[in-house]
């Protein structure tokens, strides 16, 4: 509920300067019609539009852009044209004068519908019956005038995403290029990931083989009982100390746990597994599809491993949550921060969200805290 208010307000802000904003485009588009009209009745006129006209044009659409992403949310990726923002600035404010009325009649609706709070500090009460009457009308004018204030900002999203957002060839486009280059990164974070298996096997387990080897050996040439009996309970301790490792990698690889219980059974066995304290805080009534539950866990798992080795904290909270069809993580750590995203093993982390068409995002100050942060596709 306190989100629901929360975000009314701010869309009922960002309509009312949507209302100002109008002010000055309604004369511009006014401007911009009487200079082609004057350019149809000029013969040779080039350049209907004047540069001083397009320059506060493209500054009013800035400022319009930074304002639908402030209060309502929407971002708009491409800069379109100066004929594409002069006609969105011409249709815009329309939309600009309905946010202004709607604004109003939440302004209305709020002092109607809180008129017995402040009524009896003015006068004396002759009618209570027209003030609860009173309040009544104004719960209901509030009521419809949220309702309103959505539909400006839904009416808002559509002509902004139609007339600055990217034709379907450029999205197309952009699209193709993006699932390009997401298969080169998920290759390459493949052949990573295989480096450093070959690399855990050959300087951990190989290592210890190798050394097995060579106290079987030992225990087979020399003739001394007593010597015979200390070198195979080295070579106990050797294998024993082998197969942990062997463990420990066959883990890192896939956890069975993941197929066998689920996500939440194997971010559990994560932090039962991690040095430092961990917070498993678990949001998701329905469990994720394989694959995101997956990408989740890596993104998890690799994410504590990378505070435990370089931050320098002494906790970890972690959250997993759904919100819609999308999967949140978030990873915090009260380490030193300064964590370089363009790092080797976050940089890993990005590509593997990146693959299936989520966000990826990382927020460490100098001094800390450190907050990952992803947003997995979640569909049922």
């Amino acid at each position: 509920m306190r989100t629901l208010a929360i975000r009314t307000v701010r869309h009922t802000v960002g309509c009312a300067l949507g209302a100002a904003t109008a002010l000055v485009e309604l004369p511009l588009t006014l401007l911009c019609g009487l200079a082609l009209l004057l350019a149809g009745v000029r013969p040779g006129a080039t350049r209907p539009v004047p540069r001083p006209v397009r320059a506060v044009a493209a500054a009013l659409l800035g400022i319009e852009r930074r304002r639908l992403a402030r209060f309502f949310g929407i971002r708009i990726a491409t800069a379109p044209d100066d004929a594409r923002a002069l006609r969105y600035l011409a249709v815009r404010w329309t939309l600009g004068a309905l946010g202004g009325a709607v604004a109003v009649l939440v302004v209305l609706g709020i002092a109607y519908s809180s008129l017995f709070v402040y009524v009896w500090w003015l006068s004396a009460v002759r009618y209570p019956l027209e003030v609860a009457l009173s309040n009544l009308a104004g719960l209901m004018l509030l009521f419809l005038a949220c309702q309103g204030v959505l539909g400006t900002v839904a009416l808002e999203d559509q002509l902004a995403r139609r007339l600055l957002g990217p034709s379907p060839h450029d999205a197309l486009e952009r699209r193709i290029t993006e699932l390009a280059t997401t298969r080169a990164e998920m290759m390459e974070a493949v052949d990573g990931e295989r480096r450093r298996i070959e690399r855990d096997l050959h300087d951990g387990v190989q290592q210890r083989l190798v050394a097995l080897g060579m106290l079987l050996g030992r225990a087979r040439r020399t003739h001394d009982p007593a010597r015979t009996d200390a070198l195979l309970r080295q070579a106990h301790e050797e294998s024993r100390a082998a197969l942990v490792e062997l463990r420990e990698v066959a883990w890192r690889v896939y956890p069975t746990v993941l197929d066998e219980a689920g996500l939440r059974a194997a971010l559990e066995t994560v932090a039962e597994r991690t040095p430092l304290p961990v917070r498993l805080d678990w949001a998701v009534p329905v469990p994720p599809p394989r694959q995101t539950g997956t990408v989740a866990y890596f993104v998890v798992s690799e994410a504590v491993t990378n505070v435990v080795k370089h931050s320098g904290a002494t906790r970890v909270d972690v959250s997993v949550g759904r919100s819609g069809d999308r999967l949140t993580l978030r990873i915090e750590d009260d380490g030193t921060g300064g964590a370089d995203p363009a790092g080797g093993g976050l940089t890993g982390l990005a590509r593997r969200v990146a693959a299936l068409d989520g966000r990826f995002g990382v927020h460490s100050p100098a001094g800390g805290p450190t907050a990952i942060t992803a947003e997995l596709p979640c569909a049922s």
